[in-house]
């Protein structure tokens, strides 16, 4: 088993410097009923980097992701988002600080009674409130060229692809310039070739956007091309961390069955 804290510490070193974490989550705890699925989780996003929580379907990776924005309340422990501990926040603070954080949820969820152009206007309607018209539709276009899919502008979500919809859904969430990142499985259902797609995407988005991203995933293909560090969890707790190369050498018999 890797040494948990020597590899966060060599993390922060070789990054960037960074004061304070984006996100900082000690002790999580979070059950249904009899069941627990997080039991004592503890981690840290920095600064401008990609953390992949990889594991098994069942593991508690996308339960984590949403107590993080709390579309879940967690049971136990903290959660402190951008200097806010989630758990304390009144509905508009909760609100407020939603809006610094984009969701790109595993359904992509886009609004099927909504044109693309619509789906992208919607939260920057919302949350960017004193934009004109103008720089609406410039960042829509924008948004939706960083995706490859301007072309799109007027579709429906029925009229595209899985591999669209995942793309447009992308656009939506990025088009309000969020400051942290949370993408739940994003290439699930998609073929291997729109797979390698969104990952290129997600590391375009880390690049121009700057943000700081957690990418629940169990697709191995996606951890190596996104992921600048890794998580895996098991049975509700972390198993191990480290870069790609520590998993990619490990004798450990779990790690060498998702890195066979």
């Amino acid at each position: 088993m890797m040494n948990t804290q020597n590899h966060i510490n060599s993390s922060v070193s070789s990054g960037t410097k960074i004061q304070e974490p984006m996100i900082e989550i000690r002790n999580l705890k979070k059950s249904f009923g009899n069941q627990e699925v997080l039991k004592d989780v503890s981690l840290k996003l920095f600064n401008g980097e990609n953390l992949v929580v990889l594991g098994k379907s069942g593991s508690g990776k996308s339960v984590l992701i949403k107590c993080i924005v709390r579309l879940l309340i967690h049971d136990a422990g903290t959660i402190d988002v951008l200097g806010n501990d989630v758990g304390l926040l009144n509905p508009r603070e909760l609100s407020e600080l939603r809006m610094k954080i984009g969701f790109l949820f595993q359904s992509g969820a886009l609004y099927d009674s909504m044109t693309v152009k619509q789906n992208l206007e919607f939260p920057l309607r919302r949350i960017r409130k004193n934009l004109t018209e103008a720089e609406i539709d410039q960042k829509v276009i924008e948004a939706l060229e960083n995706v490859g899919l301007a072309d799109a502008l007027n579709k429906m979500p029925s009229q595209l692809s899985g591999g669209m919809r995942k793309r447009i859904s992308l656009a939506r969430t990025v088009v309000v310039d969020p400051l942290i990142m949370l993408y739940d499985e994003p290439t699930t259902g998609l073929d291997p070739v729109t797979s390698d797609e969104i990952s290129t995407l997600i590391n375009k988005v880390q690049q121009k956007y700057k943000t700081s991203s957690i990418i629940i995933t169990h697709d191995i293909e996606c951890a190596r091309a996104t992921a600048n560090r890794l998580i895996m969890l098991k049975d509700g707790e972390i198993y191990t961390e480290g870069k790609i190369e520590d998993f990619d050498h490990s004798a450990d018999p779990l790690i060498k069955s998702f890195f066979k």
